[in-house]
Parts: C-alpha cells; sequence; structure tokens
C-alpha cells in the first residue's frame, strides 16, 4: 500500500507544486495588500457600499474590508473551495476509473495486490496532495504575515485551512465514489461539479433570502467556515464534514471492491437496442 501511496504522490507532484506556487503567490500579494486597504479605509467602505448586495453576498457579506476576517473572506477564503475543488474532483473521479478508462487498471490489478490496498493507497495520495497544496499556500501566506498589521498569528491562520481541506476532501471522495457508479470519469466529475455549484450558490444567496437557508444547509459549503476560523474552528461542522467524507470514501470502496473491471475501450452504460461494444464483437 505505501508503494502505491508514494508513486501516488510522486505522480501528482507537478499538480502540488503547480496549484500550491500560484495559490502561495496570490496569497503572499493578498497579505502585503492589507496595509494599503487601511491606509484607504473611508475610501473602500464608500466603494463596498457602490456594489450591489447580491455581489456582496458571494463574498460572504462583506461590510468591511478592514476587518481582517472580512478582508481574507473578500479576496480569498470565500470563493477558494469552488477554485481548488476543481483539482479535487478531477483528481477523485481519475483516482481509479481513469486508468480504468486506458486499459490499465486491469493489468495493475493482475500483479498480487489486493484491491483495497491499491485504493487506500490512491486514496492517502489524494489526501497528501491536498495537503500539500495547502500547505504551500499556507506558506505563502505567512511569510509576509507579521509585517502586514493584519494581527492574525500563522497558527490562527492554518485553520481556515483545515477547514477548506475538509470541503476539497469531501468533494474529492464524492467525485471518486461517483466514478465507481456512474459510466466515466466525465460523467462523475461533472455530477460532482454540480453539486460544488449549487452548494457555493445556495450558500452565497442565503444571506439574501432565508427561504434557500433550509435547502443550504444540507449541501456540503454550509458547513465550511472560511476565514471565521482564523477566531477558532467549529469542530461540530468540522466533524460533519469529515465524516461525508469518510462516508463517500467506505462507499467507493465498497463498490469498488465488488466492480467488474472494464478493459479498455469496453462500454460502460448503454441503452437498449444501442450499438454493441468492440469488446463485445
Amino acid at each position: 500500500m505505501w508503494t502505491i501511496f508514494r508513486y501516488g504522490l510522486r505522480r501528482s507532484r507537478g499538480q502540488i507544486l503547480g496549484w500550491g506556487l500560484v495559490l502561495a503567490i496570490l496569497g503572499g500579494w493578498i497579505i502585503s495588500l492589507y496595509p494599503t486597504i487601511l491606509s484607504m479605509r473611508e475610501e473602500y467602505r464608500e466603494l463596498l457600499k457602490a456594489y450591489p448586495p447580491e455581489m456582496l453576498a458571494f463574498f460572504g457579506g462583506v461590510t468591511d474590508l478592514t476587518d481582517p476576517v472580512s478582508y481574507l473572506d473578500f479576496v480569498f477564503f470565500s470563493y477558494m473551495p469552488i477554485i481548488v475543488a476543481i483539482y479535487a474532483i478531477l483528481a477523485g473521479s481519475g483516482l481509479l476509473v481513469a486508468d480504468e478508462e486506458s486499459g490499465v487498471l486491469d493489468l495493475i490489478l493482475a500483479h498480487p495486490i489486493s484491491r483495497t490496498r491499491l485504493y487506500l493507497g490512491r486514496l492517502l495520495a489524494l489526501g497528501a496532495s491536498l495537503l500539500g497544496i495547502l500547505a504551500l499556500t499556507w506558506l505563502g501566506f505567512v511569510v509576509p504575515l507579521p509585517a502586514s498589521g493584519l494581527g492574525v498569528g500563522a497558527g490562527a491562520m492554518a485553520l481556515p485551512f483545515v477547514s477548506l481541506f475538509a470541503v476539497l476532501l469531501l468533494f474529492g471522495a464524492l467525485a471518486l465514489c461517483l466514478s465507481m457508479l456512474l459510466p466515466s470519469r466525465g460523467a462523475a466529475a461533472s455530477v460532482a461539479g454540480l453539486v460544488l455549484v449549487a452548494s457555493f450558490i445556495a450558500s452565497s444567496l442565503s444571506y439574501l433570502n432565508p427561504d434557500l437557508q433550509a435547502m443550504e444547509r444540507v449541501l456540503p459549503l454550509h458547513y465550511y467556515q472560511s476565514a471565521a476560523a482564523v477566531n477558532g474552528l467549529d469542530w461540530g461542522k468540522l466533524g460533519i464534514l469529515l465524516g461525508a467524507a469518510a462516508f463517500f470514501a467506505l462507499l467507493g470502496w465498497a463498490l469498488f471492491a465488488r466492480r467488474d473491471i472494464r478493459v479498455g475501450g469496453e462500454a460502460g452504460w448503454r441503452l437498449p437496442g444501442g450499438r454493441r461494444s468492440r469488446a463485445e464483437g
């Protein structure tokens, strides 16, 4: 299992460095910009008043950019789940099915390795790659932090990333589970992406429309703590996200353990009377 984990992590190093370094540079720029925001306090307050409430709702309903939590929400954490989750969904949906669709997975399983070890090794590699991306991003925030005047320590700055990691792990596990149920990696990624977008829109608009709050509570981003976590994590919300991620990971494992592995080019779901696959001749 650990050999599979190391190989999977090594295979993801390009994505870890690419995503992590870009987000780290963005984070460093965001923190370095905060003193300028403070020096133009009144101008930014007037600017926010000019924005329609519907637009500000997508950034957590921010009203004062000079408040550290509101600032971090507005410029980074409010929209980061929908961006980084793109990687989590694509990686999760292709964790096993990408090899299956290319005709490699049946050859891998021909070796003396159990499905459980293959599944766990790759799942741990996915989790480690998400941690690597977020760790690099956190470092980008921390380096300019002492001179920023933000008033947030390095430890407190790590807490929103803990909540973000739980969200990303959930969507990665959801995409992995869906890839075991749906006929292709693309279908699994599309459905998981639809859940992500719906959750983001419902969570944002619930600030304006109380009628959406009941629906929004069953969607994952309701439990995302964003920049507010710098004041302390809500362990209940974090536990719900991690518990949901564990549920989908276990369900995906159970489905994979019973799955009939397709060979390269073999069809998935077909409508009655449809064309026969080449594998069937």
